[in-house]
């Protein structure tokens, strides 16, 4: 585990920055696909955590969710508006052929969210900001004392900055003024659920469709 700001760490992935997880805290920020329970178990030994938290229901995201939660017994967080998607393991998908077919596949576990969270919520020193687009109930965190953003999946970085795929967003000009909203933030340390971190204040607005 690797600490990146006072209170926050990103765990080790494989391959390193494909799909993250935090702790910011005592609280897990995702919990990456199905196969990445043992991973995270490890990496959070002799840790503290007292709660779990989803960014949004795409199940690279909540993949370990269940195992997680069972195995610490802590609850689970996310947003409102996704709650319904975790505790059925139902993502809501975009239009079109591609994200019909991969709701096809096999969801990872279902389980029961503990709290819904909304627009002013406080989390381990973080306020969570309402950024809907990518999934009806997305959230992102952000500390203003120090400009940490934790953005899920509003900006990915696989390589460089930019939306998510839209095959795989529910609503894309819903989640450009989510990713106008954070980027006018200029946040000194921008964190993703994709790709490395990234310290350019400035980055996040060059990555926002110009005419959106």
């Amino acid at each position: 585990m690797r600490e990146l700001a006072p209170g926050v760490h990103q765990l080790l992935g494989k391959p390193p920055h494909f799909v993250n997880a935090y702790l910011v805290g005592d609280v897990l920020v995702d919990a990456g696909t199905p196969a990445s329970r043992r991973r995270i178990l490890r990496d959070l030994s002799g840790h503290k955590v007292s709660a779990h938290l989803v960014t949004h229901a795409h199940p690279d995201h909540f993949g370990s969710s269940a195992a997680v939660c069972e195995e610490l017994g802590v609850p689970l967080w996310t947003g409102a508006k996704d709650a319904e998607a975790i505790e059925t393991a139902t993502p809501v998908t975009g239009p079109g052929r591609i994200p019909k077919l991969m709701s096809k596949m096999p969801m990872p576990p279902a389980w029961q969210v503990g709290r819904g969270l909304a627009e002013g919520d406080e989390v381990a020193g973080f306020e969570v900001l309402d950024t809907p687009g990518h999934s009806p109930g997305h959230i992102a965190l952000w500390r203003e004392s120090d400009r940490v953003l934790l953005c899920g999946d509003v900006f990915i970085r696989l390589p460089k900055v930019r939306e998510p795929w839209s095959f795989l967003t529910v609503d894309i000009a819903e989640n450009r003024s989510s990713m106008r909203r954070l980027a006018e933030l200029r946040p000194e340390l921008a964190l993703f659920g994709h790709g490395k971190p990234l310290r350019d204040p400035e980055r996040l607005s060059r990555a926002v469709p110009s005419g959106s």
